[in-house]
């Protein structure tokens, strides 16, 4: 039996495979793509059906003539990259260069890095689908008539370097149209009223809230308002009316999807989305696992669908049977529902093995793969889990013609919710209700009074960008992560704490994309593009028509903007600091790390600053001043500016405080759940202080 040849695109991939194949088979990487479109030109023959020329990615000549060797010496070539679009094209390109026909039998793909799942796909390998090449092939070439014939105006007309993308555009255009929400937006006061009550000669006390007047909504616009009705409320008793008994089931949520897993990491872990899909490869294409060998841990980790195979339900139910009890099971097998648009091809994101827990895996993986690990792990199982069952009361209150509400509930049974915890608005605002009865007549013990403002919508972060991006339609489950990357890495958002804020260049090139290219950056004309991009794949559609579709109207609006914008000039922000080799005042630059200063006398003078932010604390180990740095990576942390002698530094913003316990320096952290906090610097300390 001669050679067989399996190409995947990482070593990591290729390692993981090979465990599971004979000795006849060789493994090799193509390390992703081996083709794409030159970067020096466009690329895309207009004039001639929108043909592509492709050539070799710089770099790869060598890999590629190694792997035709290879394959000449082979019986048999299975290409096997990821199983999607890319990875199609990236298969298809792969045979083009290797002189590989696409119609025999040489692709093979599997969901996961298992023994079953491998040795099954090269049982069963199929001609390339040129379909999904197709779509790959229109959506690459989309992107690339829009960024390179658009750019070019930007630069121009803007600023050098500036790019325009295609799906990028279109979610600048988002946070852009929330950032304008949030400065025209005019708030309104309202008050609210609630009151504590309580059994008369009991202790307990509970809150209800004033909700309607005579069947109507209560809405109190004014202090004056809110006076009147406090003063209304003492002329009559509070009386129960209502006592509402029962048993809710609160259900878990499916399998995680690609949106949905980018969302929870970012929640939850402050995960950004290009982390929390490197991290998933990972344990997508394999890790080594002390006594096991290289071994990949989850399915492919780019899907839409919350669908998962019978196989993988029986493991998960077997293995909630014999840890939690039958009583974890659910009466019935579990089964979601997909949204509209979602490509069911493969499975939602899960484990690959559900007997391997976090705990069995703890030792084999760094902290950030299993923190996402055991993310992915707990909802899965959860998922296929028993209901939790909750026993809830809710209460009307009347004092004349006002009605009061009050609801409470707690876990009978606390099924999936075991290892999965979530709560809704309903519950977050659930408090604890006596034992009450008809009729009964109730002591007030204080009536509180709240004056509020409507708040504006919140910027977006990360995960709340995507959850919109995924319901508006645009992009698909490969393109969130990069479409974020792109658009922080050009510098048209940045991050502050946890949210996405346009800068003011992500501004003027929002403004010029609204103004000369509106189908680009329209969300409907987006969504439905992906539309037919999807058609592309089921063999509904022909590429070339859907470019030329897009194309025709877009070369109208380049021409009409190539007339038209008046050249933009963004000035460099003056600093007070002056250059040390020529004097002249440095200005602020934007560089990999954020910030910088620079000589304006620029190239003869080419002398750069850092920009050393201060904070008003003293060093807690020596006494010299703390000062704002940046990592390798470009994340914040603190230090004392007397480095390297003194070698203090802190991820968390130090302060003045000290702790009330042990005295020691107290750091201003942040969490969704309690905002801004401060928190003792000691780790010996757990001391924390909710900031007022």
């Amino acid at each position: 039996m001669g050679q067989k040849l399996v190409i995947v695109e990482s070593p990591a991939k290729a390692k993981t495979i090979k465990k599971y194949l004979g000795s006849t088979y060789v493994v090799e990487a193509s390390m992703g793509h081996v083709r794409d479109l030159p970067k020096s030109q466009l690329g895309v023959d207009v004039e001639n059906n929108y043909n592509p020329k492709y050539i070799t990615i710089r770099g790869k000549g060598d890999l590629l003539d190694k792997l035709r060797k290879m394959a000449k010496k082979s019986d048999k070539v299975f290409l096997a990259t990821d199983p999607d679009r890319e990875g199609e094209a990236i298969s298809w390109h792969l045979a083009k260069a290797l002189n590989i026909d696409t119609t025999t039998s040489c692709r093979i793909e599997f969901n996961e890095i298992t023994k079953s799942a491998v040795k099954n796909a090269i049982k069963n390998p199929r001609p390339i689908n040129e379909n999904l090449v197709d779509a790959q092939q229109a959506r690459r070439i989309l992107d690339r008539l829009v960024g390179y014939q658009i750019s070019p105006i930007l630069w121009r007309k803007v600023k050098w370097g500036l790019s325009a993308g295609r799906v990028q555009s279109v979610a600048l255009k988002i946070i852009c149209d929330r950032e304008n929400e949030i400065l025209n937006f005019v708030p309104k006061e309202y008050w609210t009223i609630a009151v504590e009550l309580k059994k008369i000669k009991e202790k307990s006390k509970f809150l209800v809230k004033l909700t309607t007047y005579k069947g109507k909504k209560v809405q109190i616009n004014n202090e004056e308002e809110c006076k009147k009705i406090i003063d209304d409320l003492s002329n009559n008793d509070f009386i129960v009316k209502k006592i509402k008994k029962g048993n809710k089931l609160k259900n878990p949520l499916p399998p995680f999807t690609t949106s949905t897993l980018q969302q929870d990491a970012n929640r939850k872990l402050n995960f950004s989305t290009k982390r929390s899909m490197s991290i998933a490869q990972r344990l997508y294409e394999g890790v080594e696992v002390k006594g096991k060998g290289s071994i990949g841990l989850i399915t492919y980790m780019r899907t839409d669908s919350v669908r998962i195979s019978e196989e993988a339900q029986s493991s998960a139910l077997d293995f909630i049977s014999s840890h939690y009890g039958s009583s974890y099971v659910p009466k019935e097998r579990r089964t979601y529902k997909g949204k509209k648009n979602s490509q069911d091809a493969h499975e939602a994101i899960r484990p690959t093995y559900v007997e391997l827990t976090p705990e069995v895996l703890k030792d084999s993986l760094t902290p950030e793969m299993l923190k996402l690990y055991t993310l992915i792990w707990n909802r899965f199982i959860a998922s296929q889990m028993a209901s939790c069952i909750m026993d809830v009361i809710s209460v009307d209150v009347t004092n004349g013609d006002y009605l009061f509400k009050a609801s409470g509930s707690k876990v009978k049974f606390d099924g999936f919710m075991r290892i999965y915890d979530y709560a809704n608005e309903e519950e977050s605002n659930s408090i604890s209700i006596p034992e009450l009865e008809n009729d009964e007549i109730l002591e007030k013990k204080k009536v509180i009074d709240k004056q509020h403002f409507t708040q504006p919508p919140a910027r977006f972060s990360e995960a709340s960008l995507v959850k919109v991006l995924e319901e508006y339609g645009i992009g698909r489950p490969s393109t969130y992560a990069p479409i974020i990357t792109t658009l922080l890495e050009r510098k048209y958002v940045q991050r502050e704490k946890r949210n996405l804020l346009p800068t003011e260049l992500g501004v003027i090139v929002n403004t010029i994309m609204c103004e000369y290219f509106k189908e680009v950056v329209d969300v409907d004309f987006t969504a439905e593009l992906e539309n037919k991009l999807d058609y592309i794949e089921e063999g509904k559609g022909k590429w070339q028509s859907t470019v030329d579709d897009f194309f025709k109207p877009l070369k109208e609006s380049i021409d009409i903007a190539e007339k038209e914008i008046s050249k933009i000039t963004i000035e460099d922000k003056v600093s007070d600091v002056p250059c040390d080799k020529c004097g002249k005042m440095m200005v602020v630059k934007q560089g990999r790390f954020g910030e910088f200063l620079a000589c304006p006398g620029y190239p003869e003078c080419k002398n750069t600053k850092a920009i050393v932010e201060e904070l008003d604390v003293a060093c807690p180990d020596c006494g010299g001043k703390v000062v704002v740095k940046r990592s390798k990576k470009g994340r914040k942390f603190y230090g004392c500016d007397n480095y390297p002698e003194c070698k203090f530094v802190s991820w968390y913003e130090p302060t003045n405080k000290r702790c009330e316990k042990c005295d020691s320096m107290m750091v201003l952290r942040y969490s969704k759940a309690k905002g801004n906090y401060y928190a003792c610097s000691n780790n010996e300390c757990k001391h924390q202080i909710t900031e007022q």
